[in-house]
């Protein structure tokens, strides 16, 4: 009797990961083209992914194309936003692209969803109990509008009685109003300056005289108690 012998199994072969580009120069003409085509914001990381580049490289690409867009004779710019990159078309352009493209409404928030959206942004993550108390007002319609709108999300539970729903702002947010982060909102201390200035700009205008005596108003209490609402009935 033989004993028939048996090939050896082959190991696999380990993977070798291909090098990254690291010349910012190669990937921008590609990096310009994946930008162009996404109706989203990408990530630095995953344009370095998808073009296996380096960070460095995509970050120098992106400076260089950032430069290259942002003169006057062009129609689009690159905005950086919600963490990612994108193409956008210049402000000054706006009336003629919704001539052209026959949009008639602007898709605008109320006064009231607007309050209820910065109380959201600034003291995040925030339950609606607590929004309807420094509101003074019941929110919950307008909640439901900044849900359908995708600018808000829940964020947990807050492990209190009844255990309501906590919730915060989304990247949709970031999108729509223009920020790259969170860290981007303005601070109390710079919007009482700015309308400070704003004031005492208009004040000297319609009569010089009386600049001076514009001044800024007292620091607001971040307390929510301290907030005052004249409404009482539920907002549409």
């Amino acid at each position: 009797m033989t004993i028939k012998e048996t090939e050896p199994v082959a190991s696999e072969a380990p993977e070798v990961e291909r090098p990254r580009e690291t010349r910012a120069e190669r990937i921008r003409p590609a990096l310009e083209a994946l930008l162009f085509s996404s109706p989203r914001p990408v990530s630095e990381k995953d344009l370095a992914d998808v073009l296996e580049a380096t960070r460095e490289a995509v970050r120098q690409a992106l400076s260089s194309l950032s430069a290259s867009a942002d003169v006057p004779d062009r129609g689009v710019r690159l905005e950086q936003v919600a963490g990612g990159w994108r193409f956008v078309t210049r402000p000054e352009f706006d009336s003629l692209l919704r001539r052209f493209h026959e949009v008639t409404e602007r898709s605008r928030l109320s006064l009231a969803a607007l309050e209820t959206l910065a109380i959201i942004a600034y003291r995040q993550p925030i339950t609606l109990p607590e929004i309807q108390e420094i509101r003074g007002v019941n929110s919950s319609s307008v909640l439901k509008t900044l849900f359908e709108k995708k600018l808000i999300t829940t964020a947990g539970k807050k492990p209190v009685v009844g255990t309501p729903f906590l919730y915060r702002t989304t990247s949709e947010f970031l999108v729509r109003f223009g920020l790259n982060d969170l860290e981007e909102l303005p601070k109390p201390e710079e919007i009482e300056e700015d309308l400070a200035a704003t004031l005492g700009d208009e004040a000297a205008a319609a009569d010089p005289g009386l600049a001076p005596a514009v001044t800024a108003s007292p620091a607001v209490d971040d307390d929510e108690d301290d907030w005052d609402e004249e409404e009482t009935e539920e907002e549409e």
